[in-house]
Formats: structure tokens, sequence, C-alpha cells
């Protein structure tokens, strides 16, 4: 079993799973936040940097029993859950059929049922995929390193619906927080380069989903932004309906990162430390 992974911190063993795109990286740059109190394990789902994408690797259970395999390599028995975006649905999975081994679960803008592709987000899809050739990876590092506001703008823009002024707004905010900044130009580095196996076989695999929430018997803290224009916000309020223990966390405006990016970051990263301390 070849899962890339990476293993950071000590404390408590969270399972942190990506979105689409993603990988180990993103996992380790979404999870700074956790890393003084936490162990924190980011497996890079099939299909992304290192974890190859086999015919036993391509539905969302079967990569929840393959995330499950990853905690029994380590020998870590009981464990939290956090996932982002397209790592919602292996997570709801995993947490379903295996209750004894999830404590808790944190999902933050989070897929929860099959996943439709607007024409905006078609746009913002193949513009995604551009960023997994060669050049692509290249555009990004270059834009990133020298026009970094121009960088963060343009995440903000495709990643929630705001108004110019508010992408200028919070654009000036994340410039001006060190740890922000780092966060939002380092993001760029996690969407780029070998993901495209990965993120095909995500958009295939939810565009018909019916996951069992009901099962879920870990309490879940859910987090999602009104302006999601990734994951719309239904997800969670979908989720929040189903789920027999859940505390829907609802950010007005924002975005697809504002657990991260953004003046609602550090009240949601505290939100996500205290429900952990539940576990």
């Amino acid at each position: 079993m070849t899962v890339e992974h990476s293993d950071v911190g000590s404390g408590p063993p969270v399972l942190f799973v990506h979105g689409s795109p993603g990988g180990c990286d993103q996992g380790e740059l979404m999870t700074r936040f956790l890393a003084g109190s936490h162990r924190v394990i980011a497996p890079s789902r099939p299909g992304y940097r290192g974890t190859p994408l086999t015919d036993e690797r391509r539905t969302p259970a079967q990569q929840a029993e393959l995330a499950l395999g990853l905690m029994d390599s380590l020998s870590v028995d009981r464990f939290d859950v956090v996932c982002w975006s397209g790592g919602g649905p292996s997570s709801y999975l995993l947490a379903a059929a295996h209750p004894d081994r999830v404590r808790t679960m944190v999902a933050i803008a989070a897929v929860s049922t099959s996943y439709h592709v607007d024409l905006r987000r078609r746009v913002g899809m193949a513009e995604e995929k551009l960023l997994m050739n060669r050049f692509g990876t290249w555009l990004a590092g270059k834009l990133a390193d020298s026009a970094p506001s121009t960088a963060v703008k343009m995440l903000l823009a495709e990643e929630g619906d705001l108004s110019r002024h508010e992408v200028k707004e919070i654009t000036a905010q994340v410039l001006d927080d060190e740890e922000q900044r780092a966060f939002a130009l380092g993001l760029f580095d996690t969407v780029t380069g070998p993901r495209k196996r990965g993120f095909d076989n995500d958009m295939h695999q939810y565009a018909e989903l019916d996951l069992p929430l009901g099962d879920v018997t870990a309490p879940v803290l859910l987090v999602h932004a009104r302006g999601d224009a990734d994951v719309a916000y239904e997800h969670s309020t979908y989720a929040d309906q189903r789920l027999p223990s859940s505390l829907l966390v609802t950010l007005e405006g924002g975005t697809h990162v504002s657990a991260w990016l953004g003046p609602d970051a550090g009240a949601v990263q505290a939100a996500i430390r205290e429900h952990l301390g539940r576990g």
C-alpha cells in the first residue's frame, strides 16, 4: 500500500483530508494552526502527488478505507478527522463506517452531496487544470513571487462571491497579516503539479453522491461561508439537517478559504481547536 503522507507534530492524532485538487502538502499548510497541539497525519489521496490512482482506489468509500489503513499502519487507534472541500465524501464515509475509530469530525466547506458544476465553476476548473501542467506550475510560482497582491486578489475573487471592494479590502488584510500572507501564497503550490488524475477522478465520483450522513455518530463541526463560490453553502446545511450530532458555523459573505484567509479566520480556527478538544 503506497500512500504518500506527512506526519507532523505531537499530541492527539488528527487525520486531515485535503480538497480537490490538493495533497499532503496542502494538509501541512492548512493545519499549521494545529501544529503546536496535535499530531497531524495528512495523506495525499489517490491520483494526487505520490499516491497512485488504481481501480481499487477510485471511489470515496475505497479512499476512506485506504485512509483507515494508513492510520492502522501508523498504529493510531482513535483519531479526529478534519476535511476541506473535496475531502468531504471519503471523510463522512470513514466516520460512518468506523464510529469506534473517529472521535470527532470537522468539515470545512466540505462536499456532502452530489457536486454539480455551474458555468462559473467550469471556467475555474479549466484554470485549475492549467495549473497542473508544467507551464501552469511555473506561472503560479512566478505570480506568487513577483506579484503577491495580484495573486491574492485572484484567489479571493475565484473562491468567493465578493464585490471588488470586498476583494480589495480582504486582500489588504491578508497581505498585512504575516501568517495569512504566507498561507495565501503557499496555497498555490498545493494545487499545481501532478494532481490532474486525482482531480478528474474526484469530479467523476462526486457527480452523484448519496452519503450515509445519518450513520455518522461522531460530533461534527461544520464551517461554511455563504459566499463560497466553489462548494455551495447548501452542502453544509444539507449535512447539518442529516447528521445526528452537528453544529454549523456560518460565515456571512466570505470565500471557500475563509477558515484561513480574512477577518473570520482566527475565530474559526479557535472553534476548530475547541471542537477537537471534545474528543
